[in-house]
């Protein structure tokens, strides 16, 4: 076997801990279904029609997925940073063009996720049709919890909340998307062959806002666990 030499050592694998076990999942690719709940959307300015729409994507690198518990720097150039809590989903099997009604063969289990946002410049960015990286593929900006297994199941309702230093701003049921988990899947594996690995954050219900450092943000999805997370001082 051929011995590669790096020119500096990789980065190790991103990884998040599986609940009741001492492995971790290695994780692929980040991706997050926008505006799906409705309630959500129209706080945005943007309603959805699901009779003439379909889902959209947008993805994060790897390289932002943060543990639940941690404490993140306030990222530059922003004065909006937002929350938004979301209902994970962990890949276990490949796919592609998979039936939603084989969907569930794909799931390997869920966790708590936080997509946080540069809110002023996603807006600018949506505004001006321009790309939304520069306020969604933020460091440190794609939050999850250990992951909890459970092969084949598909999770069609649940609360699902959020409280920043205790008040709750975010509240409503997993019944709520607009496009459940065999639809989201379904139709991202149109696009994309799924790998072992891949997250879905399925997206946020309405009540989303700002954070400032000295913040902490705490969450949970009905029979999946809970989330923290710390906002820092600026670096």
């Amino acid at each position: 076997m051929t011995t590669v030499n790096y020119l500096w050592t990789p980065r190790p694998a991103q990884t998040l801990p599986i609940v009741g076990t001492e492995q971790h999942l290695p994780i692929n690719r980040l991706f997050f279904v926008g505006r799906n709940y409705h309630a959500h959307a129209a706080e945005m300015g943007k309603p959805v029609d699901k009779s003439t729409e379909r889902p959209f994507y947008f993805t994060k690198s790897a390289q932002t997925l943060t543990l639940s518990g941690a404490t993140v720097p306030y990222p530059p150039e922003t004065s909006n940073y937002h929350f938004e809590m979301e209902l994970v989903v962990a890949i276990g099997k490949a796919g592609f063009r998979i039936s939603a009604d084989q969907a569930h063969e794909s799931i390997y289990g869920y966790a708590c996720g936080l997509d946080m946002t540069r809110r002023d410049l996603q807006l600018v960015a949506r505004d001006k049709g321009r790309p939304w990286d520069l306020g969604k593929d933020v460091e440190n900006s794609a939050i999850a919890s250990p992951i909890l297994p459970m092969p084949g199941k598909v999770i069609e309702q649940g609360a699902i909340e959020l409280s920043v230093n205790g008040a709750v701003k975010q509240r409503s049921n997993i019944d709520k998307l607009i496009w459940n988990i065999r639809e989201i899947i379904a139709d991202l594996s149109l696009f994309y062959h799924l790998q072992p690995g891949d997250l879905i954050y399925t997206g946020t219900p309405e009540g989303v806002g700002a954070v400032v450092p000295g913040d902490k943000i705490t969450g949970r999805v009905q029979g999946v666990g809970d989330i923290e997370l710390n906002v820092g001082q600026p670096a």
